[in-house]
């Protein structure tokens, strides 16, 4: 049986998570990174998150905070509120480190991590990806992850309100 009781502990505040990334660089593991709402979770967002995975040892997910969701969604969004979703991506097996930050990118927080690897969804630019200059910069890869066509929380969303 898997340590459940240890799903909690991987959802971190920002400080906690550069002392993760600090030990985890002294051990020698590589690093990735990838970002997202992650408002509703579906088969796009397990894939994009199983190939981020895919790519180090280690993988930190970093979710939009509630009130940063409202500001790029819209004031019907989040689905679900930042501790939900944080729960539900800590309790995914390839995750190691969750984190909420509360500006519209990440950024100031990629820039503190510098990953080794940073993974975004391939229907971004690596120009549009936000950290992708100071990842390279620093001799890290930035990485576009498939996208599982027709599947989006947006899309989902109109389903349900549409009643099918």
């Amino acid at each position: 049986m898997k340590a459940i009781q240890n799903i909690p502990s991987k959802i971190v505040d920002k400080t906690e998570l550069l002392h993760m990334v600090y030990r985890w660089r002294l051990k020698g593991k590589k690093i990735a990174f990838t970002n997202g709402v992650f408002d509703i979770l579906h088969e796009g967002h397990i894939a994009s998150i199983c190939e981020a995975a895919s790519y180090a040892d280690v993988l930190i997910v970093a979710i939009n905070s509630d009130a940063s969701v409202k500001r790029l969604k819209g004031p019907e969004r989040p689905v679900h509120n930042q501790d939900a979703r944080a729960l539900m991506l800590a309790s995914m097996l390839m995750t190691d480190a969750i984190v909420v930050f509360e500006d519209d990118t990440p950024q100031s927080l990629i820039a503190g991590i510098l990953p080794d690897v940073l993974v975004k969804g391939g229907d971004y630019t690596i120009e549009q990806i936000a950290g992708a200059k100071e990842v390279l910069a620093h001799g890290g890869e930035v990485k576009l992850a498939g996208i599982v066509e027709g599947v989006s929380t947006t899309n989902i969303i109109g389903r349900i309100r549409a009643g099918h």
